[in-house]
């Protein structure tokens, strides 16, 4: 008799993972390459295995891998991670193609077909492009295939991209509607403090607070990857303020996991499903500069969610276009809200404290619209 599967809301424990509808698993750098940077074929293989345990059962499986970067050092004869960036979309453009042969053939061995998707931060924060991708996952997941995600770090820059793919697969599996999103790393689960010095396994994390005394320092794995502990604890606490429980393990312990043993560290929801252009904006946006504003508009803008308009803006800091991401500062300093302007900074300063209905008849009718549209904006948490 199959297992009934379940959604996201009564995930309340590791041993629900294996009732999951729908799960985003993450494989890190260090857990697929070998010493000498190549792609460990045993480990991928390995990691399919795990996860066609799960496909078997009728669970939806997105799967987010590192390890281009990696795959492309050897081929270019490159002995170590390039630093630069022009080295690494060199190195992820040769290992990207690499990196899903192994996975095609493996999964193959199952009769599964896989899908490549290379996303960047636009293609998670603009709606017509969030919403394809969307589409092109869930029309994957109907047909049976299994979509593999990884950041196109060939064309992504350092001003705008994830950074890594623990908070890449946090805002893929928001994106999905997921259940659950799990965390294989070369680390079986989080300790409060260094292993060899004697840090303990932390089996569950409700909330913040369980995180105060933890030493996140050394408790990553050191290798090929871009992230370590703190990613993961902070792609943990995206998803779970997102509505999704997080799990973390080591790729080694996955089988056990899947299987719905108690192993590795359980992330608890706590907050509620975003859209994905609010959950970047609230996680991951770099923002370019920040508008302050007065107490009036504070209440109309957190409070009342409004738009903000330029008359309740006092100042405007920072050099930042049309369209990128600004923070909202009350009169005391403090950040509000955060959303994409409507207006450079260039243009803002002429602007401030006058209502639109002014501007538009000075300046014209392009003016008669807010400075950050509601729909482009989020409230931070305890604002």
């Amino acid at each position: 008799m199959s297992t009934p599967r379940l959604t996201g809301s009564v995930i309340s424990s590791a041993e629900d993972v294996v009732r999951a509808r729908r799960l985003v698993v993450k494989i890190g750098s260090s857990s697929l390459t070998t010493l000498d940077g190549g792609i460990s074929v045993p480990a991928l293989e390995r990691l399919v295995d795990a996860l066609q345990v799960l496909r078997a059962r009728g669970t939806d499986v997105v799967l987010v891998s590192s390890g281009a970067v990696a795959a492309g050092l050897s081929p270019l004869a490159l002995n170590g991670r390039p630093q630069d960036l022009s080295g690494k979309q060199a190195a992820a453009a040769v290992g990207q193609g690499l990196l899903l042969a192994h996975y095609s053939r493996t999964f193959g061995e199952y009769g599964a077909v896989v899908a490549q998707l290379l996303l960047t931060v636009e293609d998670l924060i603009r709606r017509t492009q969030y919403t394809n991708a969307l589409r092109s996952i869930e029309r994957l997941l109907s047909m049976g295939a299994v979509p593999i995600i990884n950041e196109n770090d060939a064309v992504a820059t350092h001003e705008i991209r994830f950074g890594d793919n623990d908070r890449l697969a946090a805002l893929t599996a928001n994106l999905i509607h997921a259940d659950g999103l799990i965390l294989l790393s070369d680390v079986d689960a989080l300790y409060d403090g260094p292993p060899q010095e004697g840090g303990r396994p932390i089996a569950r994390v409700d909330g913040p607070q369980d995180l105060a005394d933890v030493r996140l320092g050394g408790t990553g794995g050191a290798g090929l990857g871009t992230g370590g502990m703190v990613t993961k604890v902070g792609a943990a606490e995206i998803s779970t303020a997102n509505g999704i429980p997080a799990m973390l393990t080591s790729a080694e312990r996955a089988v056990e996991l899947f299987a719905g043993r108690p192993v590795g560290t359980f992330f608890a929801s706590r907050g509620r499903r975003r859209g994905a252009r609010s959950a970047w904006l609230t996680h991951l946006a770099h923002t370019e500069g920040r508008l302050v504003i007065d107490a009036g508009a504070v209440r109309a803008v957190v409070q009342g969610r409004r738009s903000l308009l330029p008359a309740g803006i006092t100042g405007c800091e920072g050099i930042f276009e049309a369209s990128d991401p600004v923070d909202v500062v009350g009169p005391d300093g403090v950040v509000v809200a955060r959303g994409i302007a409507s207006y450079s900074s260039t243009e803002l300063p002429r602007m401030l404290g006058r209502t639109t209905a002014q501007l538009a008849e000075e300046m014209g009718p392009d003016y008669d619209r807010p400075v950050i549209h509601t729909d482009v904006m989020v409230r931070l948490p305890g604002r």
